[in-house]
């Protein structure tokens, strides 16, 4: 029987969840902490123009996020999400330290399931859990619609 997110996960993805399976509970939880720490803040023509974020309702936080294909044919992903939201924004800032600048088929291969694996279940509630798949299929839908 196949773990989740077992399939092949790009290289930082894979870094990211190995260390986070690695580790003690409680530094997992710091390390989602700093991770929401380190997620850069939206680009003032999102500021500006909250019309192009795509919102993801499935997520009990609010989360927004849109994507732009770079020059170089990897993909920016951009995400909105309250300070209020630490864990919700620790997964953001997971996502975007490891995908950002990837190319869309990177982004598209990626498990849907990949954060079970990082031992997660434990420190947060089964909701904010389905929400992070959301977010993860949300964004995959975004690729998507631009290829």
């Amino acid at each position: 029987m196949t773990q989740p997110g077992s399939a092949a996960l790009p290289a930082k993805l894979q870094e990211i969840v190995s260390m986070f399976r690695s580790a003690p509970k409680a530094l997992r939880l710091q390390a989602l902490l700093d991770y929401s720490r380190k997620l850069p803040a939206l680009p003032d023509k999102y500021v500006e123009h909250p019309e192009f974020l795509q919102p993801v309702p499935e997520c009990t936080s609010p989360f927004f996020l849109v994507t732009e294909k770079d020059g170089q044919g990897g993909v920016n992903l951009h995400f909105k999400v309250p300070e209020e939201a630490p864990t919700v924004r620790g997964y953001a800032g997971i996502l975007h330290e490891a995908l950002n600048g990837e190319t869309p088929e990177t982004i598209l291969s990626v498990p849907n399931d990949f954060y079970l694996n990082m031992g997660l279940t434990e420190l947060i509630t089964p909701m904010r859990l389905r929400g992070m798949g959301a977010i993860l299929n949300r964004l995959k839908n975004d690729v998507q619609s631009q290829n």
